[in-house]
């Protein structure tokens, strides 16, 4: 990663840079770093900010997915960026207009130690409040009420082991770290012991997913003591930072009346600050309401946020808590998952940004340096050892056995985004040294690796945690049960739409599992559709409003049914589609989506099968040989049910047996020739030939319908002609895909010597001895089809339209059984001809009224005149003479061939 990431450096970016540097007024480069204008002009630092907030976020999304791939927090790939991208790496590598690197900052622009301009650390610190706002968002006072005993005590013992662990060791190790002894109440030591308490319980809670136990004991403790955890140490940063504020001399004298002073005035602060928002947000969020649109109230409730967050940061408190204090309140309110879901891309854009930060300020040289990576370690074992004893031992006192202790302690244990945050507060206070922010770095990217096995390996096995089971939830669950998938699906709206109706406001947690919460003041329903199930999670007071909507629902489904049962023309829809498609022949992205999903392996120009479930057994083996079917006894059964439902027979020989089902993750295709026809119960009455068989996942996204609508267009007179012309899966992907077009064959077929030019414009393999036709345009879509393999072929579209032309103008069956449909026009460079022997007689509105059995089609340039003519007087001969019934039972294209020529 950190190869590609130093080949896109030196490659894509100095281009863009050098064009922002050339086009730049001529400034001035302060202390040789970054582009500036004259005396630090404002434009020119605007510009810089500009392009490293472009490369910070790509940066961030890039290595992000990288380490996501792996299974690791996205977090640690943002923060792994920023030590890629920092002034002390990549950013300080020279390129065009900027000699020192990127986010190289002179120290006269630079505030402090902070090696990053002002500018971007603004943003951080702007990302910084948005994310402790969403965590506060998030935060689930429920859980915390339902487990408040046990997850208090896992909440105050880690929060105490953690702070004493983090004060001591750094006390004890300053001598080793910053060369000077240090007490117990130095701002340093204060503030390691301050983060050594933060737990990242996104890393924790994705785990406990994983190992499907979130809903144990173990794992709902784990979150209720994250929630205590997060509270507390939010309180002990803002009563740090009154006890530094109140020191004279940091690390030296302290004013101890000033301290308590301070001390209590925070605590007591942040309680009542965290108490009134808690009572007033139900009047906030009313408050909020007013303005009615969801966009509107997610702004106003960040401008909130923002507001509150420098009110604490000027009564001496952070701001990352003023956020965290407003996220808390207005989770209590109905509004919360509205305005979490309209702040998400906000929240995707800005928060990446803060940690990229965070990278940035460490010098990753002396991270990496013997010394630091040693006290790194010590530091993370620690850090993990007050976790697991801290939050391990106290739940015993709840019931919890020393295994569930264990467990929990190990879900207490990663470090990420909270204990970024704190540090970065304490960067900005003029606390924290780099040795020190280096070694916290270090502390969260160890412990969010290890946290995760160590979670698996604590729950490994089926002894309990517990003493004895835990009480039963105040939830209940009601459960109503229906006849397929798809009713519940229809069901799942019309309850979103109708809750909507009531005043709720309905959260999507996830639609592929078909999750929704449903709040409206002090109430919060659970709704999961999935499966032939509706379930619902609610309290006892919650249940016959409940019951009441489901009924409602019901009835409106089944008056849409009743609806429904009325005369509907299914057909008059099929034919609708089959006439659209006839409209005109697929442009080049219908082909290009048709080669995403057809292979030749799932192509079968001949098929054995004599049913219309044999033929669908048949391709659905072709699409299981490709690999992408899971179940193939699922995917069959929803193929048939759908057929059952509605046959998929449309006209003109054409089948499309399709279904959804969760045997395949993506869009999955076969195609099949049956030329003499499978009844498929077709709008025709008229055996089907053509049969494609499309399988789409259930859940996840795919072009489903755009893929039928797609075939459907291709199969049109022209395009159904050329697939049944096809005699190999090669014929037939060149065919739907317009790939693999085999070249002309010359007329080497022809006998030594022989004079007949006119000839040379047939070859064997423009030639068909036994076509069942069903109209005089298939039969010319299908010669012309044959037509097309020759090279000679510019555009078939002009050459079908000229042909479509002439025919209007004047029948070409010329009587006794022959018609020689033709054209003279620019779509060819030469004259090429096809041959059809029908195996029964088509109309083609003959001038002695007699049906035709054979066809040339002709295609010339307006040049050529005298082949035709030679052309048409031989088959005339032919058809005069004993000759024609050789023609007519010809068994090969080259056994017709010899019987024409001379």
């Amino acid at each position: 990663m950190a190869h590609l990431a130093s080949t896109i450096w030196r490659r894509a970016l100095p281009a863009a840079l050098a064009w922002a540097a050339c086009s730049a007024p001529v400034g001035a480069v302060e202390g040789g770093g970054a582009l500036v204008g004259p005396s630090t002009n404002l434009t020119h630092r605007m510009m810089v900010l500009v392009l490293q907030l472009g490369v910070v976020l790509f940066m961030a999304r890039l290595v992000g997915l990288a380490f996501e791939r792996v299974r690791l927090p996205a977090v640690l790939g943002e923060l792994s960026a920023g030590l890629i991208i920092s002034p002390y790496l990549l950013g300080g590598v020279p390129i065009p207009g900027f000699p020192h690197g990127l986010f190289f900052v002179p120290y006269g622009v630079r505030v402090g130690e902070i090696p990053v301009s002002p500018e971007l650390y603004g943003v951080g610190a702007l990302a910084a409040v948005v994310l402790l706002f969403m965590v506060g968002l998030e935060t689930d006072l429920r859980l915390f009420l339902r487990y408040s005993v046990a997850g208090a005590l896992v909440g105050v013992g880690g929060v105490t082991v953690s702070f004493l662990g983090g004060n001591l060791l750094t006390v004890a190790l300053a001598p080793q770290v910053v060369g000077r002894e240090l007490g117990f109440l130095d701002p340093l030591c204060l503030m390691v012991g301050v983060i050594f308490t933060a737990t990242s319980v996104g890393i924790s809670s994705r785990t406990l997913a994983e190992q499907r136990k979130l809903d144990t004991p173990e794992g709902v403790t784990i979150l209720s003591g994250a929630v205590i955890d997060d509270l507390l140490g939010v309180v002990l940063l803002a009563v740090s930072l009154g006890v530094i504020a109140a020191s004279e001399h940091p690390g030296q004298g302290v004013q101890w009346s000033i301290v308590l002073r301070i001390a209590v005035q925070a605590v007591v602060l942040s309680a009542a600050a965290t108490a009134l928002g808690l009572m007033a947000a139900r009047w906030v969020g009313g408050l909020l309401k007013l303005f009615r649109r969801p966009t509107v109230i997610a702004v106003m409730s960040l401008g909130l946020a923002l507001i509150v967050s420098g009110l604490f940061e000027g009564a001496g408190l952070a701001m990352i808590v003023g956020a965290y204090v407003t996220g808390l309140s207005l989770s209590k309110t109905d509004l919360r998952n509205v305005i979490v879901e309209r702040l998400h891309v906000l929240q995707v854009m800005l928060v990446p940004v803060f940690f990229v930060v965070m990278g940035m300020l460490v010098d990753v040289r002396q991270l990496l340096s013997p010394h630091m990576m040693v006290l790194g370690v010590v530091f993370f074992a620690v850090a993990a050892l007050t976790k697991l004893v801290g939050c391990g031992l106290p739940p015993m006192l709840a019931g919890f056995t020393l295994r569930g202790g264990f467990r929990i302690g190990a879900g207490m244990l990663p470090r990420g985004e909270i204990a970024l945050l704190m540090a970065g507060t304490a960067l900005a206070a003029g606390v924290l040294t780099q040795e020190i922010l280096g070694i916290i770095v270090a502390v969260t990217l160890l412990s969010a690796v290890t946290a995760p096995p160590l979670m698996i390996l604590a729950f490994r096995g089926s002894e309990p945690g517990v003493r004895r089971p835990p009480p039963p939830s105040e939830d209940r669950e009601i459960v109503f049960r229906f006849p397929s998938r798809a009713v519940v699906a229809m069901l799942a709206d019309k309850l979103a739409a109708s809750f909507e109706s009531e005043g709720f406001y309905v959260h999507p947690v996830d639609r592929e599992e078909g999750l929704y919460q449903l709040c409206k003041d002090d109430v919060l329903i659970g709704l999961r559709a999935a499966g032939n199930e509706v379930v619902f999670t609610c309290q006892q007071r919650e249940i016959v409003f409940v019951h009441t909507a489901m009924v409602e629902v019901v009835a409106a489904v089944e008056q849409t049914i009743r609806e429904l049962r009325r005369p509907l023309d299914a057909r008059a829809i099929q034919r609708g589609l089959q006439t659209a498609a006839a409209e005109g022949a697929p442009e080049l992205p219908a082909q290009a989506l048709l080669r995403g999903y057809l292979q030749v392996d799932s192509l079968r120009p001949r098929l054995q099968a004599d049913t219309r479930e044999g033929v669908i057994e048949e391709l659905l083996d072709a699409i299981c040989a490709t690999g992408v079917v899971a179940d193939r006894k699922a995917a069959l059964e929803a193929v048939l049910s759908r057929e059952h439902n509605l046959s998929t027979g449309l006209q003109s020989g054409i089948a499309l047996p399709h279904a959804r089902t969760e045997a395949v993750s993506r869009l999955a295709c076969a195609v099949g020739l049956k030329p003499d026809g499978v009844d498929f119960a077709s709008i025709d009455e008229q055996p089907s030939r053509i049969i494609v068989l499309t399988l789409s996942p259930l859940r996840a996204s795919a072009p489903y319908l755009q893929f039928i609508s797609t075939i459907s267009k291709m199969l049109n007179d022209q395009g159904r002609a050329a697939l049944l012309a096809c005699d190999s899966a090669a014929d037939m992907y060149a065919v739907l895909t317009g790939v693999g077009i085999r070249p002309r064959k010359h007329a080497f077929w022809l006998r030594a010597g022989a004079d007949a030019a006119w000839l040379s414009s047939l070859s064997p393999d423009r030639v068909v001895t036994d076509l069942a036709p069903i109209s005089r345009n298939e039969v010319i879509a299908t010669l012309l089809a044959l037509c097309a393999r020759d090279e000679a072929m510019l555009s078939v579209d002009e050459a079908w339209r000229s042909v479509l032309e002439r025919e209007a103008a004047m029948t070409t069956a010329v009587g006794k059984g022959l018609a020689f449909p033709h054209a003279r026009t620019d779509a060819v460079d030469r004259m090429i001809s096809a041959m059809a022997i029908l195996r029964s007689c088509v109309e083609f509105g003959a001038l002695d009224g007699e049906p035709v059995r054979i066809v040339v089609l002709t295609l010339m340039p307006p040049s050529v005149a005298a082949e035709y003519t030679e052309l048409v007087s031989q088959l005339l001969r032919t058809a005069d003479g004993p000759a024609r019934e050789h023609l007519l039972a010809a068994p090969t294209p080259e056994a017709a061939l010899q019987v024409l020529m001379p």
